[in-house]
C-alpha cells in the first residue's frame, strides 16, 4: 500500500455565480472587514461587482488594494501587507489570477505575524497566525486556491517560493461567470498552465500518490477537452467552469505531488523577462516532455488514454509519443507567442537561464529524469 499525506483547501464552494456569495462565507469566518487583493483591471471591468454586493448586504466591511503586479515583486506584497494592517482588517479575500492569489495568502500570513517575508522564503517556514483567507480565481489557471505555495519576485529578479500548509486559504470559489470575459490569449495560457500541473503532478518523482494521480487525470481530461472550446468562444459557461474545475482538481493534485522541470525551465523566463508564467510553461513543455520520455513512457501512455479515450495504441512506445505529440500540437495552435526569440530571448542569454535553471533544485528533484546544465540549454535553444 502506497503511504502518503494529502492536504486541501477545507472548503470548495463551486457554482455560477457563487461570488455573489462572498458576504456570507466571510461572515462564516467571523470577517468584519475584508481587505480584498486584485488588480485595477478587474476593478475597472466590473469584474468585482457581484462580490462586492455580496459583502455589503452581509455587512462585511471591505478596503479593496488594487496595486497587484504580474510576479508579484516583494515591494508590491510589502505595499498589501501595510494596506491590511493600516486598514485593520480581519480578513483577506484574494480576487483574481495567481499574482493576486498568492499576495492574498501573504498578506494573510504576514499582517497576522510577527515573521518577515525574507524569513518565510523556503519549505515549511511560514508559520501563522494567519487571518481567515477566501481566495476566488478568475482565470482558470495556477490552481493558488487550493495550494500552500506562493511565488514571489525578489528585488535580483529571482523567483522564490514560501510553501506551507498554514497557506491553504479557508475558502475556494469557484465561480465561472468570472472567467467569461477572459481573452483568447489569457485563456489559453493559463489552460497550458493547469494543464501542466496535471502532467507534473503525474509524473512528479517525488509524493505521486493514488489521490493525485485521480485528481490530475481528471484535471487533464477536463481542460483537453475544453480548452479549444473556450479560445473559440469565450462566453460558453459550461465550458469556461470545466476549465475553472481542471485548474483546481490540477492544483490539488500538485499541491501534494509537487511540479518539476517544465516548472523549473518557466521561472528565468518570467523573472528575467517577464513572460506571463502559463506562457513560460507552455512554450518549454513539449521539448521537456519529449526529454523526458525515456523515463516516463509509461506514464505518458497512461495519459494518452486521457486524450484518446478508447484509442488502441501497439504499445507503451507508440502510446507515449501519441501523447507527447498531441499536447504538442495543441500548445502549437494557442495565440500566443510560439519562440523564446519573440520574447526578446537570444542565443547568448542560455548560459545563464541554464544556470538559474540548476539552482531551482526544489522542482528538479521532482523531474522523472536527471538534467544538466548543458541539457537545459539544449532544451531552451529548442524553441528558440
Amino acid at each position: 500500500m502506497t503511504h502518503f499525506v494529502f492536504e486541501t483547501t477545507p472548503r470548495i464552494v463551486c457554482e455560477p455565480g457563487a461570488a455573489a456569495r462572498l458576504g456570507e462565507l466571510a461572515a462564516e469566518l467571523g470577517i468584519g472587514h475584508a481587505l480584498i487583493v486584485t488588480d485595477r483591471g478587474l476593478v475597472q471591468a466590473g469584474v468585482l461587482d457581484g462580490a462586492l454586493e455580496g459583502l455589503q448586504a452581509a455587512g462585511v466591511a471591505v478596503t479593496l488594494f488594487t496595486d497587484v503586479l504580474a510576479d508579484p515583486p516583494e515591494a508590491s506584497v510589502l505595499a498589501a501587507v501595510e494596506a491590511a494592517r493600516a486598514a485593520a482588517v480581519d480578513g483577506i479575500i484574494g480576487l483574481g489570477g495567481g499574482s493576486s492569489m498568492d499576495t492574498a495568502k501573504l498578506v494573510a500570513l504576514l499582517a497576522g505575524t510577527p515573521q518577515a517575508l525574507p524569513e518565510v522564503y523556503g519549505i515549511g517556514l511560514a508559520k501563522g497566525p494567519r487571518l481567515p483567507l477566501i481566495q476566488v480565481p478568475t482565470t482558470a489557471g495556477t490552481g493558488s486556491e487550493v495550494t500552500p505555495i506562493a511565488i514571489v519576485t525578489t528585488p535580483t529578479q529571482e523567483k522564490k517560493g514560501v510553501v506551507s500548509p498554514v497557506l491553504y486559504p479557508d475558502v475556494a470559489v469557484l465561480d465561472g461567470a468570472l472567467t467569461v470575459g477572459l481573452p483568447a490569449r489569457v485563456s489559453a495560457m493559463t489552460g497550458i498552465d493547469a494543464m501542466v500541473h496535471a502532467i507534473e503532478a503525474y509524473t512528479s518523482r517525488h509524493k505521486k500518490n493514488p489521490l493525485s494521480d485521480a485528481l490530475a487525470v481528471k484535471a487533464l481530461e477536463l481542460l483537453y477537452a475544453n480548452i479549444r472550446k473556450v479560445i473559440a468562444d469565450g462566453t460558453d459557461l459550461a465550458a469556461r467552469s470545466a476549465m475553472l474545475q481542471g485548474s483546481l482538481l490540477a492544483g490539488m493534485a500538485f499541491a501534494n505531488a509537487p511540479v518539476a522541470a517544465v516548472h523549473a525551465l518557466a521561472y528565468p523566463l518570467g523573472g528575467h523577462y517577464h513572460v506571463p508564467h502559463g506562457l513560460s510553461n507552455a512554450l518549454v513543455l513539449a521539448p521537456v516532455l519529449a526529454f523526458n520520455k525515456p523515463a516516463a513512457a509509461a506514464l505518458y501512455a497512461e495519459l494518452a488514454e486521457v486524450v484518446f479515450p478508447g484509442r488502441v495504441f501497439a504499445g507503451i512506445d507508440e502510446a507515449a509519443q501519441a501523447f507527447i505529440d498531441a499536447i504538442a500540437g495543441l500548445v502549437a495552435e494557442m495565440p500566443f507567442e510560439q519562440r523564446l526569440s519573440e520574447l526578446g530571448v537570444g542565443e547568448g542569454d542560455l548560459g545563464r537561464l541554464a544556470r538559474d535553471v540548476m539552482n531551482i533544485q526544489r522542482l528538479l528533484v521532482n523531474n522523472p529524469r536527471e538534467l544538466t546544465e548543458a541539457d537545459v540549454r539544449v532544451l531552451y535553444a529548442s524553441v528558440l
